[in-house]
């Protein structure tokens, strides 16, 4: 079948020798314009006219490629055209009709998997460079110039690896001003956001080899110890905001533990019974001398150089010829608890967005239900509309009715045969409103049959440690004014360090 997709790939191609000037306005006539036939689309696509749903969409990316490859703020029409393309991508995949409360979340793999126990070249000539950026840079994370560091920097700075470091980095923006802030409120490091570049490249349904999962990359046991909850509906540690707030306290809990970023960004990742067994069997709490005689695992040897490296070239890019610009737009969104099982395709028709939209704001939902009590995320300035309009359906009915805004000259016959149901059912659902009565504008309540699907607790299942956390607290909490004690080990090798707040053992 040919997609909208395909139809965009092949105008590409016919546009790529238009070569003429735009002036600055005639390019605001341009995009108002695709605009305007993307939003076309949508109404006939709702309105079941499929095809002319296609002509106007192929049209809004005619329109956005006319404009020729030389022209002032050409990036700004590529952005828009990549984002109507996705847009009609997804209106194609998902037409009209009930949702599915099975649909399994789709996950992305952890990028990290791919290059934390590979070597790299070095280039000799970098170290100087980075000598020089270190004295100069800023950075409440201590930064090293060693070989390993430069191995990581020669390769984020060059072929793949560059792609991988601007990619991240323009993806981070969706979520830079929330993890900013939680990580001042927790009190530690702001470059600690780069964990969250090597764990998942800032994509929140990422999933490594050993089932670590999310932006942050928790595994299931330590993310219930962190208050992420996780059954057969929702996985928090999936939830962009809470497994952020998640992360930085339990770096902090490492942290308190050993004395030292390094020892706690390598505890995070292997788990602290390992780094306090290597640390006590040496006698040194020195990350890099652990790292020098192999007394932690492969996999972490690489994990701190490369969220140094990541640190270094991020605050020197221009000394590296890398351009950071046209960042992806911070998310944005409001907060409504649902109070019964409530389907996204319902939320998805009061807000008027393709469910798709739902989801992505919604990552922890792993199926097209959100559960009773829980707080969904609705695009930004929507969530009276939304829950007035979800207020009208009988609380019993939201896990599978639909809504549905009535269309110029549309009649029940026709908006029953959307939505596989039939004419008396509407009726019925919304008071015997016949075809008469119809108001455009008007929202009716769509019944759909679906099966209940009932919330089940995942199983914890004892994972390798990639860290040791307490439970979660309050997030109001301060940071303490005392210096950070150092790891007790490092002075007496002696016993085993408790936790600052708790003064449970450190679990092996």
């Amino acid at each position: 079948m040919i997609t909208f997709r395909h139809t965009f790939l092949l105008l590409l191609t016919s546009a790529a020798t238009a070569m003429a000037q735009v002036a600055p306005t005639e390019l605001d006539d341009l995009l108002s314009s695709a605009q305007n036939r993307l939003m076309v689309g949508k109404r006939l696509l709702q309105e079941g006219d499929q095809e002319g749903a296609r002509r106007a969409f192929d049209r809004a990316v005619e329109i956005l490629l006319s404009t020729p490859v030389s022209a002032p703020n050409r990036a700004r029409v590529e952005r828009r055209l990549e984002e109507i393309v996705d847009l009609i991508y997804r209106y194609d995949v998902e037409r009209l009709g009930s949702g599915d409360p099975l649909a399994v979340a789709t996950f992305d793999k952890s990028p990290l998997d791919e290059i934390r126990e590979l070597n790299f070249p070095l280039d000799p000539k970098l170290k100087g460079l980075v000598q020089h950026q270190i004295s100069a840079t800023a950075s409440q994370l201590p930064l090293e110039t060693n070989d390993s560091v430069l191995s990581f920097i020669n390769y984020f700075t060059t072929g793949r690896g560059r792609g991988t470091l601007i990619n991240g980095w323009r993806r981070s923006h969706r979520y830079r001003p929330m993890i900013q802030r939680i990580l001042a409120e927790e009190g530690v490091p702001q470059e600690l956001i780069f964990l969250a570049q090597a764990e998942s490249g800032f994509m929140p349904r990422a999933v490594s080899n050993k089932a670590a999962t999310g932006m942050w990359q928790f595994v299931a046991f330590r993310g219930k110890e962190y208050g992420l909850e996780q059954n057969n509906l929702v996985d928090l540690r999936l939830d962009p905001e809470r497994a952020t707030r998640a992360a930085a306290r339990h770096l902090k809990d490492l942290y308190m533990q050993f004395g030292d970023w390094h020892l706690a960004i390598a505890a995070y990742n292997c788990g602290p019974g390992c780094v306090d067994r290597a640390v006590q069997r040496i006698g040194s709490a020195d990350y890099w001398e652990l790292r020098r005689i192999n007394a932690i695992p492969k996999e972490t040897t690489n994990y701190v150089p490369i969220i140094l490296a990541l640190t270094i070239i991020t605050k020197n890019a221009a000394d590296y010829g890398i351009k950071l610009d046209d960042p992806d737009p911070a998310i944005e969104y409001d907060s409504l608890r649902v109070d019964t099982q409530t389907n996204l395709d319902l939320i998805a028709d009061a807000a008027d967005i393709p469910v798709s939209g739902i989801r992505d704001l919604n990552p922890a939902l792993l199926k097209s239900l959100a559960p009773a009590g829980f707080e969904v995320k609705v695009p930004k300035g929507s969530a009276a509309q939304v829950a007035a309009a979800i207020e009208t359906v009988p609380p019993m009915q939201r896990a599978s009715w639909r809504l549905h805004r009535v269309k110029p000259g549309e009649d029940l016959t026709a908006i029953a045969q959307r939505y596989r149901t039939t004419p008396k059912s509407i009726a019925s659902a919304n008071e015997g409103r016949s075809a008469e009565t119809l108001a455009e504008g008007s929202m009716l309540m769509i019944p759909v049959s679906l099966a209940p699907v009932v919330t089940r607790v995942a199983p914890t299942r004892m994972t390798r440690s990639r860290s040791l956390a307490r439970p979660a607290v309050a997030s109001g909490r301060k940071s303490p004014s005392k210096a950070l004690p150092s790891h007790p080990a490092a002075k007496s090798g002696a016993r085993k360090p408790t936790f600052a707040a708790t003064g449970r053992r450190a679990a092996r």
